[in-house]
């Protein structure tokens, strides 16, 4: 990887942690709410809009968005936000099995790809807010999510890269294998069986939290394909600049957006 990468990545993955398990949940919600706000803007853009007050307007609506929610993720009240962002997600895989579909731009089409950003973007901060606030082990379960999406995604790369053949998405993400996503699964249970071990998992609720990983990492490959979808009808490689090698806030956190409501969704029914 180019050295711009790895240090940015270092560094931010370091102060997030730092973050997460220092900070009150409170303030964690709002360190997430200024990167929901930065991704609000780059998906306006990427949906269509180009004036720097629509963009700014799309993400104070969002941020708006975030704090009428913020109730609900403090009462225990995401059965409803979780079963729109489960919904929202299975009919995304069908977009994104069909790229070409809205790709033209139009009103029609800019309004569609700014209602998903409000799919995509709220649900995944209450989901993350919310688990950081649940327990003891919120913060580490969290972190734990985090690194989850991490090492799907970098165990896929790697993996790829060395034995991949078969192209996943080549519309949509030529890079993507099915041998990288096999490699992305292996690496995401083996994180999953060790943490659910730290965690004091046994016997039958371990392999439920292991299987829980394992739907997690999947959603998470429905996320980045997504916001290459989005990318792929902009006509753009990245959606920002915010992050040297790295490219704007959404392409670091596409995967999660997907992860974490499903993570989430599931941690709640086990």
């Amino acid at each position: 990887m180019p050295e711009a990468r790895v240090v940015t990545g270092a560094v931010a993955g370091v102060l997030m942690a730092v973050a997460v398990l220092r900070l009150p949940t409170v303030l964690v919600a709002v360190v997430l709410a200024a990167f929901a706000g930065l991704a609000a803007w780059e998906w306006a853009a990427l949906a269509g809009l180009r004036g720097m007050a629509s963009r700014a307007g799309y993400a104070a609506a969002m941020l708006l968005g975030l704090a009428l929610l913020w109730p609900a993720v403090r009462n225990d009240g995401l059965g409803p936000v979780l079963a729109a962002a489960l919904l929202w997600w299975l009919g995304a895989l069908g977009w994104e099995a069909r790229p070409r579909l809205a790709r033209a731009p139009s009103a029609r089409t800019r309004l569609l790809k700014l209602l998903a950003g409000a799919l995509v973007l709220l649900p995944a901060w209450c989901a993350l807010v919310w688990l950081h606030g649940f327990g003891p082990q919120g913060p580490a379960t969290l972190l734990y999510v985090l690194a989850l999406v991490w090492v799907a995604d970098s165990a896929a790369y790697y993996a790829g890269r060395r034995w991949g053949r078969h192209r996943m998405a080549p519309v949509l993400s030529p890079g993507k294998t099915w041998e990288g996503l096999v490699g992305g699964l292996a690496g995401s249970s083996a994180l999953a069986l060790a943490a659910g071990l730290a965690f004091g998992h046994r016997g039958g609720a371990l392999a439920q939290w292991v299987l829980l990983g394992l739907a997690t990492a999947l959603a998470s490959v429905a996320g980045d394909l997504f916001e290459s979808l989005l990318k792929r009808h902009a006509g753009v490689k990245d959606s920002g600049t915010l992050f040297p090698g790295h490219g704007g806030v959404l392409d670091r956190i596409d995967s999660l957006t997907a992860a974490a409501p499903v993570f989430v969704a599931g941690l709640r029914w086990l």
